[in-house]
């Protein structure tokens, strides 16, 4: 197995070949739910007829542009979703759930977030932090949260009786740990809260599907919810969108979505794809193959990390229901020389010497190792930690597993090099 380009320690070496034998069955795993997945895919072009002529840049106002609205069909397919919407003109996936929930609620509706708190660069969007930049909450939208149970998922209970005491606009999920060491939520745990909620109430379900696509057989329309909502430069882009983002749901609501994304009215029939088109179709073609890849890289990191006695989240043999990977390395220490010796394998920027530093937003110094073709690109490979306990590295993507084996090998030789693992 030993990389003639990279070589690496003795140590190492041993480990990889141990992390890979252990890690075999949950690839195959992987292999199988990427099949399905890409000819879920492949059926959606084919059924809307995709052909090279929806490639083609319109300008201006945008109206009649074939490709973007064959573009919107296909995902919709793809997501187990009746409508959709997908946008290069969607910056981010802040800024998608943004037009998500501004689309959806109005003043003097609440919603309730039954995953604890959500997302940093979600709390401005709601209101809470910061104030006068036109958040929900200046516009009249309250908000409610259910903590999370004792085993870090949502709680039933508390949400039934949010549910039963109160009437609720919509109830909002955030399916993916982020940068958190709770699980991440596969599709049936949200079917246990779509069921639960539409018993109970008429408030929407809205799912951010962020760093989840692709990752199980099924997204979470199929499983109730009503909307979701994601970047392009994580999954559903397949590392090849330059930017972007997508809703997906009830095609009454994916209408309201639409008058927030450009303006009542108007709604989807503007907006030019500027020769945008056939990176989002191709990006999405090569989506399940992509996610399959940067699965695998977890996978093989926990599995690694596993032989120098440090804890992974999910551990390598757990279902997985996102592709980010959690490591506990213990100290500041392990963390700087995790990232920076990931940062080595990185195609893109690899002399370049990531260090912590003040980032806003949080109350601790962060440090990050990226080396992508795309700005940001949570689907290439990257990591990163806050330098606090309990000093875990949160790593995701890979465009493919070779490359990525190595990211993760050139981590562990560089602790091995400063003495961090005995």
């Amino acid at each position: 197995m030993m990389s003639q380009f990279f070589p690496v320690d003795e140590r190492v070496e041993q480990a990889a070949q141990n992390a890979l034998a252990a890690a075999q069955k949950q690839f195959d795993r992987i292999d199988a739910i990427r099949t399905h997945n890409q000819e879920k895919v492949l059926a959606a072009f084919i059924k809307n007829g995709v052909t090279e002529s929806h490639f083609a840049e319109s300008t201006g106002y945008g109206y009649g542009d074939r490709g973007r609205e064959v573009l919107d069909r296909v995902l919709a397919d793809a997501v187990d979703a009746p409508d959709a919407l997908i946008r290069h003109s969607l910056t981010c996936g802040t800024h998608t759930l943004c037009v998500a929930l501004f689309g959806v609620l109005r003043p003097g509706d609440t919603m309730l977030c039954v995953t604890g708190t959500p997302y940093d660069t979600i709390h401005s969007v709601i209101g809470l932090r910061g104030s006068g930049m036109g958040s929900l909450k200046d516009f009249g939208v309250n908000y409610r949260q259910t903590a999370l149970g004792a085993d870090g998922r949502p709680d039933l209970d508390a949400i039934e009786k949010e549910l039963t005491e109160r009437k609720l606009a919509m109830v909002y999920i955030q399916r993916s740990r982020g940068y958190s060491l709770r699980p991440s939520l596969g599709v049936e745990k949200i079917e246990q809260i779509a069921r639960l909620v539409h018993e109970k109430s008429d408030a929407v379900l809205m799912v951010d599907n962020c760093y989840g696509e692709f990752v199980q057989e099924t997204e979470p329309v199929s499983h109730g919810a009503d909307l979701i909502a994601g970047s392009l430069i994580k999954n559903p882009g397949g590392a090849i969108a330059k930017c972007g983002g997508y809703l997906a749901g009830r095609s009454d609501l994916i209408e309201k979505c639409a008058y927030r994304m450009t303006t009542p009215g108007l709604g989807r029939e503007v907006g030019p794809s500027l020769g945008q088109n056939r990176g989002l179709f191709m990006g999405l073609f090569n989506a399940p193959h992509i996610v399959g890849e940067a699965l695998k890289t977890a996978v093989f990191a926990a599995a690694l990390f596993r032989e120098f006695g440090f804890e992974a989240t999910p551990a390598f043999d757990e279902k997985r229901c996102d592709i980010i990977q959690a490591l506990k390395l213990r100290t500041s220490e392990n963390l700087i020389a995790f990232c920076q010796g990931m940062q080595k394998g990185a195609p893109i920027d690899s002399t370049v010497v990531p260090e912590p530093w003040d980032m806003p937003g949080y109350d601790s110094q962060v440090i990050m190792s990226a080396g992508a073709f795309t700005g940001g690109s949570s689907i290439e490979l990257s990591s990163d930690a806050p330098l606090r306990e309990p000093f875990a590295v949160w790593m995701q993507g890979s465009m493919n597993f070779d490359s990525g084996k190595i990211g993760v090998l050139l981590a562990a030789q560089e602790m091995i090099k400063r003495g961090l693992i005995s």
